[in-house]
C-alpha cells in the first residue's frame, strides 16, 4: 500500500481494527495507486472497484472483522469469481463470469478480505514469465524490461508493487515460488490437499495448489491460515487440522536440520545466485541449524517427469473447451468437427497448444506405457527420495531458481530454457510437498533472489517457523522497488 506504515496484512488489519484507518480508505488509496501506476506494469486483468468498496464499507460498519478485515487483496485469473470475469487469461475464455465463488474466495470473503480484483498469469497458468497471457505480460517492478516470473505473475507483481499486501496464485510446478523470488517476495506452495482447489480452472490435477504471496512470512501464515483446510467440494482437500501457523513463528531455529542436495546444484546456478544461497545458509546455521549434505538421487530427472505428467492432465482437462458450453466458439465454421477445431485453434495461445499436443501424444496408444506410465514411475522414485531425505533432515533447502528475473523476451522463442526454470521447483509438485520461497538478497543489479525451502507433508509450519527466523534476521523483505 502507498500509505506510510501500511504495507503488511498485519499493519492494515491492526490499522483498522484500532480505529487508526478506515477500510474504505485504504481501499480507495490500493484502487488509485492501481489507477496510476498498473497501466504500465500490468498486473490486474480486472478490477472490482464498486463491489471492493461496498465490501470495505461494510468492513467499516462492523461486519465481517476476522482475521483479514479491511485487507486489499488480489487473485489470479484463474479462481473463479462469482460475477466477476474470470478468463485464465486466455482468448479461450473471453468475458466468462462464474456463477459461484471458489472456496477459497469464500474463505478470504468471511475472514474480511477486500477483493479489489484479478492479477494476470500466463494462459491457463502455463508459462514462466506471464508472456503466455492472452493479454500482454507484466513486468516487473524491480526492473520493468524484465519478468516478474510466471505463472502467477500478476499477483507478485501487485504485491511487490504495493497495490495490495497480499495475493492468491496458483502453483503447478513453481508458479507461485518463481515470481515469489523474481520480485522480492514471500510465496508458499502448500501440502497438495491441504487448501480446497474447488473453482480453480484446473491445469494439472494432481500437481495445481493455490497459495499467498505476500511481503512477510507472517502475512503468508495468516493468510494460509484462511484458506486452508478440509472442503466437502473438494474430494482431493485433506482432512487433517490445520495448526495455528501463525503461533508456531517463533524465531527458533535451533536444531533445525536442512538438507542441502549439493549434487543438484553443482551446475546452471548462476554463481551470484549460488554465493547468496551460501550466505543464507550460513545465516540459518548461525541462527542455531544444521546444515547437512544430502543427495535426491531422481532429482534431475523432475523436469522431463513434470512436462510428461502436466502436459498429459492439461491435454485431459482443456478438452472441455469445445465451443459448444462456454468459451469461444468460432464464427467460421460449416460443421461440427470445424467448429471444434477452429474455436480451439483461435481461442488457445501457442504455449497451451504445444502443451495439449504434448499430452495428447503422450496418452496415446502405443505411447501411453512409454511416456505416461514411465514418467509416473520415476514421480514415484521422486518422492521416495524425499521420505529418506525426511528421515535424517527436517527441511530441504535450494535457491528457488536458477538465475535472477530474466528479461521479457529473452527466453519465449526457446521453450526449454523456459522449463529449465522451474528445475528447483516442480519436484515439491510432483512429490505433493509444501514448499516456501522467502527472499535472499540481491544482484550487483538489484534484482532479488529467493531461497527455497520444502518441508514434509502437511509441515508448513515448520517451514514458516524457519522462514520467519531467516527472514527476520536478515531483512530483506523490507527492501521495495522504486515507484
Amino acid at each position: 500500500m502507498s500509505q506510510p506504515g501500511l504495507s503488511t496484512i498485519v499493519q492494515i488489519r491492526d490499522a483498522v481494527a484500532a480505529g487508526d484507518a478506515s477500510a474504505v480508505e485504504i481501499c480507495r488509496t490500493a484502487l488509485a495507486a492501481i489507477e496510476a501506476r498498473d497501466p504500465d506494469l500490468h498486473a490486474f486483468t480486472t478490477i472490482d472497484r464498486e463491489q471492493a468498496l461496498a465490501r470495505a464499507a461494510d468492513v467499516d460498519a462492523g461486519h465481517d472483522r476476522g482475521p483479514l478485515a479491511g485487507v486489499p487483496i488480489g487473485l489470479k485469473d484463474n479462481i473463479c469469481t462469482r460475477g466477476l470475469p474470470t478468463t485464465a487469461s486466455s482468448k479461450v475464455l473471453a468475458g466468462y463470469t462464474p456463477p459461484y465463488d471458489a472456496t477459497v474466495v469464500e474463505r478470504l470473503l468471511r475472514a474480511g478480505a477486500v477483493i479489489v480484483g484479478k492479477t494476470n498469469c500466463d494462459e491457463f497458468a502455463m508459462g514462466s514469465s506471464t508472456e503466455n497471457s492472452a493479454l500482454g505480460p507484466s513486468r516487473n517492478p524491480w526492473d520493468r524490461e524484465r519478468t516478474p516470473g510466471g505463472s502467477s505473475g500478476g499477483s507478485a507483481v501487485a504485491v511487490a508493487a504495493g497495490f495490495v499486501p497480499a495475493a492468491l496464485g496458483s502453483d503447478t510446478g513453481g508458479s507461485i515460488r518463481q515470481p515469489a523470488a523474481f520480485c522480492g517476495l514471500v510465496g508458499l506452495k502448500p501440502t497438495y490437499g491441504r487448501v480446497s482447489r474447488y473453482g480453480l480452472i484446473a491445469f494439472a490435477s494432481s500437481l495445481d495448489q493455490i497459495g499467498p504471496l505476500t511481503h512477510t512470512v507472517l502475512d503468508a501464515a495468516i493468510c494460509a491460515s484462511v484458506i486452508s483446510g478440509a472442503d466437502p467440494a473438494d474430494a482431493t482437500a485433506a482432512a487433517e487440522p490445520v495448526p495455528d501457523y501463525v503461533a508456531a513463528l517463533t524465531r527458533d531455529v535451533k536444531g533445525l536440520r536442512i538438507g542441502v542436495p549439493a549434487g543438484l546444484l553443482e551446475e546452471g546456478v548462476e554463481p551470484e545466485l549460488a554465493s547468496l544461497f551460501q550466505a543464507a545458509l550460513e545465516r540459518l546455521r548461525d541462527l542455531g541449524a544444521t546444515i547437512h549434505s544430502m543427495d535426491l538421487p531422481h532429482a534431475g530427472a523432475a523436469i522431463p517427469v513434470y512436462y510428461l505428467v502436466a502436459t498429459a492432465e492439461a491435454s485431459s482437462n482443456l478438452a472441455r473447451y469445445d465451443g459448444v458450453r462456454y468459451g469461444h466458439r468460432t464464427g467460421r465454421a460449416d460443421s461440427l468437427r470445424a467448429m471444434y477445431n477452429r474455436s480451439r485453434d483461435e481461442g488457445f495461445g501457442a504455449e497451451v497448444k504445444r502443451r495439449i499436443m504434448l499430452g495428447t501424444y503422450v496418452l496415446s496408444a502405443g505411447y501411453y506405457d512409454e511416456y505416461y506410465r514411465k514418467a509416473q514411475q520415476v514421480r514415484t522414485l521422486i518422492r521416495g527420495d524425499y521420505d529418506t531425505a525426511f528421515a535424517e533432515v527436517d527441511v530441504i533447502a535450494m535457491p528457488t531458481t536458477p538465475t535472477a528475473a530474466f528479461r521479457l523476451g529473452e527466453k519465449v522463442d526457446d521453450p526449454l530454457q523456459m522449463y529449465l526454470a522451474d528445475v528447483f521447483t516442480v519436484s515439491a509438485n510432483l512429490s505433493g510437498l509444501p514448499a516456501l520461497s522467502v527472499p535472499c538478497g540481491f544482484t550487483g543489479t538489484n534484482l532479488p533472489v529467493g531461497l527455497q525451502l520444502t518441508g514434509r507433508m502437511f509441515d508448513e509450519a515448520g517451514l514458516l517457523r524457519a522462514g520467519h527466523a531467516y527472514e527476520r534476521d536478515a531483512g530483506w523483505w523490507q527492501r521495495s522497488p522504486s515507484a
